[in-house]
């Protein structure tokens, strides 16, 4: 096997530089000519063992940072940095990034700080942005942003109901007349309509897909890695998009999205929503919905759908004609990163946030499967029901760490009553204090704040020490 040739001109000019020496007075150190350390300062001469053993022993250099040091660290950096959509016409390839790491590793590490720095203010910016929205003081604040985060403001903003899919998917599950058996009759007119038919295949044969459609055999596959709700929300997705193409591309032509992937973001988004609106008709849905006092476990059983299938159905419950309660939803990880917000009246980001770590939210991923139910109450007085649980994602093997995510399902308190949540807490308890994120939030003394709130000042005293890790005045 050859043996990897190792370059440290810049780290050996560093040192050079930073004792003041010049070239001559180093190679004379080192036992090499002058000309011959310039070559190596180059990266035009791969430093030998000898050299790198003298280097270590006459300047104490440090053996690592000569073989490579952090190099795919600041590679891995710079891959961040020039991943960003603001750089996306200027990525560099592979190579060029390991040559800025190995060249110039001080203006590789300058970039990836001004990067961390230009992020952070970013943030910032956009939460003061949201907080002055709030206020009804808009602003005009821009910054890089990707297409998932143009089609999320659009979908999580607006009302989550689609009229025109609702009454195409119920017309056609009408047509279908698929009894007890959805799953069936989808696979049977998919095979009589379309000549598709449908396999489950394992993990080793589809490792990276969920669903794939094959269009020259006809076939559609699906991975073992689906449970049976997950299962049938794929296949209802293909009819979806075979039997409510124009019906698909009317609603989505309504949006005015910048790039084509976007569009196609949106697309898949509204093929999802088609698919649970034809597994749960609406009007069935809704009415099963008020005489179970909106139970999601008992609408998952009574339609053969997942706790979160159910849960993300009830907040698509606006018909005019018969509206249910306005809920809304959050689903997050463990980590606390979001994968979906969504809202019968949109999801209330300035009324109620979802940022805060009081939230059973995140205490469901120690009770997994549990519900828990909450009274929680804004800093400005608002209060709402939250209902939490834990979602089991896709099977996994021994040695996998899959997603595992928790969903928040909400509603306005005026609407407690009407569910069976609602009803069992009794005598409402008293209220969680929250608030809509803690950048955003000034309730005193919180023993859960994580971050100082933007409009504050640090309240930094040496002879006193608050609760808080953040106190401010």
């Amino acid at each position: 096997m050859a043996e990897n040739k190792i370059f440290a001109g810049p780290h050996i000019r560093r040192i050079r530089t930073g004792l003041g020496l010049t070239q001559t007075a180093m190679a004379e150190a080192l036992g090499i000519s002058p000309s011959y350390l310039n070559l190596v300062e180059r990266n035009q001469r791969p430093l030998t063992v000898q050299l790198i053993l003298k280097l270590s022993q006459t300047y104490d250099a440090d053996l690592s940072a000569l073989q490579g040091g952090d190099r795919d660290g600041q590679v891995a950096s710079l891959r961040a940095v020039f991943a960003d959509p603001l750089l996306a016409g200027e990525l560099p390839g592979e190579q060029e990034l390991v040559e800025i790491s190995g060249t110039a590793p001080n203006v590789a590490s300058g970039i990836a700080k001004l990067y961390r720095a230009y992020r952070e203010q970013h943030e910032r910016l956009s939460d003061l942005s949201g907080m002055l929205a709030g206020e009804g003081r808009g602003t005009r604040l821009a910054g890089a942003r990707m297409p998932i985060d143009e089609v999320r403001d659009v979908f999580e903003n607006r009302p989550n109901h689609f009229a025109a899919l609702e009454t195409a998917a119920e017309a056609f599950h009408q047509t279908l007349a698929p009894g007890e058996d959805l799953m069936g009759a989808l696979k049977l007119w998919l095979r009589r309509e379309h000549e598709v038919s449908v396999r489950v295949l394992p993990v080793d044969t589809m490792p990276n897909w969920r669903r794939r459609f094959d269009r020259h055999s006809r076939r559609l596959f699906l991975s073992e890695r689906l449970g049976p709700a997950d299962r049938l929300r794929e296949v209802a997705m293909e009819v979806a998009l075979l039997a409510f193409a124009p019906v698909i591309e009317a609603e989505n032509a309504t949006f005015t999205f910048a790039s084509a992937e976007a569009v196609r973001l949106a697309r898949y988004e509204l093929v999802r929503y088609a698919a649970l609106a034809l597994m749960m008709p609406y009007a069935p849905f809704q009415a099963a919905a008020l005489r179970a006092a909106y139970d999601i476990d008992v609408l998952s059983g009574r339609f053969q759908v997942s706790f979160e299938q159910a849960a993300n159905r009830l907040t698509t419950l606006q018909r005019q004609s018969a509206p249910g309660v306005p809920f809304f939803m959050l689903e997050v990880d463990h980590a606390g990163n979001r994968f979906r917000r969504a809202g019968a009246r949109g999801f209330p980001q300035q009324r109620f946030g979802g940022a805060c770590p009081k939230l059973s939210l995140h205490d469901a991923f120690s009770q997994p499967g549990r519900v828990l139910v909450d009274v929680v109450e804004m800093p400005g007085g608002e209060r709402y029901l939250t209902v939490a649980r834990t979602l089991e994602g896709l099977n996994a093997g021994y040695a996998e760490r899959p997603r595992r995510t928790a969903l928040l399902l909400g509603c306005d308190i005026a609407f407690a009553g009407e569910t069976v949540y609602g009803r069992g807490l009794g005598e409402l308890p008293a209220a969680i204090g929250i608030g809509p994120a803690c950048r955003l939030c000034e309730r005193q003394a919180c023993l859960a704040r994580a971050e100082p709130p933007l409009t504050r000042p640090l309240g930094l005293d040496e002879m006193v020490t608050g609760l808080g890790a953040f106190d401010f005045q």
